[in-house]
């Protein structure tokens, strides 16, 4: 069973599951994901692309497109069901109680307006307050995610501005009202290292000012490993491993997991090839009967194919779905 906390989770989620209706058939992107989020948490969804990460992050602020698209599961936000309230409500809560900073600020970003502007609008859309004062809020926001010259970017359209100053404009619009939770979605996507560390070590320092719970999706094990409290692998729209990040990073115990640290560049692999997983992710309009990452692991057997594994719980908040997975021995009396 999963690890239970006293207080209640900012955020629960079970089964989850999303289905899209395509010209191939029905694609199952996510089939049945179960977690719970703490205030102040940071949590990292790990794995290939087409693995369900960012669709997840979509079915949590309702994003996903209905008439092609049939979601199940429940999913409470402080307790709110989020696809049992009406629109309305849920976009008052977009924005003010989850926010979300997407992968792409220049498509995300509306290009006719100034980065000042939007800022300020949301804020009075959430608040209420006079759109003065909003844009005062505004300008501090810019100087707190440490845009340079923030005056004069206050009044720049997105165009006008570098890749990295976007991310960080984008950020500081997910931030305008405060949220409880914070949604990213691969947001150092196509900024050069350096940036892209600028920027992590950015969202990770206003996560601990403004005790922010945070969903960060990633298919950087290095991102993972400096900013996350807990990871979650995701494989063919489920959870295959989760626990802390040390845990999962340091003893992975699901195939896929380790299959994706031995993928990874580091600097001692020199002289070295790398270790590429086998194969391709599964189709989703065609999951096979059993484990869906049996065709790709080294380890397969025919239990593996019979039926897909259930979760293993090795300990309180650690599980692998894997029937390889150990459960460690039972201390001495």
């Amino acid at each position: 069973m999963p690890d239970q906390t006293q207080s209640a989770p900012l955020l629960s989620v079970s089964g989850l599951t999303v289905s899209f209706k395509t010209e191939r058939g029905t694609a199952s992107a996510i089939n049945g994901v179960d977690f719970d989020l703490k205030r102040g948490e940071v949590l990292c969804l790990l794995g290939e692309s087409g693995s369900g990460k960012s669709v997840t992050l979509r079915a949590l602020m309702r994003l996903l497109p209905e008439r092609r698209s049939r979601i199940a599961g429940k999913v409470l936000l402080n307790g709110e069901d989020v696809y049992a309230v009406p629109e309305r409500r849920m976009e008052k809560l977009r924005g003010k109680a989850i926010s979300m900073v997407f992968q792409e600020p220049m498509l995300a970003l509306d290009p006719v307006y100034t980065i000042g502007h939007q800022i300020a609008e949301t804020i009075v859309r959430h608040e209420g307050i006079a759109f003065a004062d909003a844009e005062r809020r505004a300008l501090d926001l810019l100087e707190r995610v440490q845009i340079p010259s923030a005056k004069r970017r206050l009044k720049a359209y997105p165009h006008e501005m570098s890749g990295g100053m976007r991310q960080r404009a984008m950020i500081a619009l997910a931030l305008s009202c405060n949220p409880a939770l914070l949604l990213a979605d691969e947001p150092t996507t196509a900024l050069d290292a350096t940036v892209q560390m600028q920027i992590l070590l950015l969202l990770r320092q206003l996560q601990a000012e403004l005790d922010m719970a945070v969903i960060l999706v990633t298919h950087d094990i290095g991102v993972a490993a400096e900013t996350a409290d807990r990871v979650a692998v995701m494989y063919a729209g489920r959870f295959v491993e989760l626990g802390t990040a040390r845990q999962v990073l340091k003893d992975p115990q699901h195939p896929y997991t380790a299959g994706l640290l031995a993928s990874t560049v580091h600097g001692n692999m020199r002289g070295h090839a790398l270790e590429a997983i086998p194969g391709a992710p599964p189709d989703l309009t065609n999951l096979p009967s059993g484990c869906a990452y049996a065709p790709r692991c080294p380890h397969a057997d025919a239990h593996c194919t019979a039926a897909p594994p259930s979760e293993t719980w090795l300990e309180p908040g650690r599980m692998a779905r894997c029937v390889r997975a150990r459960v460690p021995a039972a201390a001495p009396v």
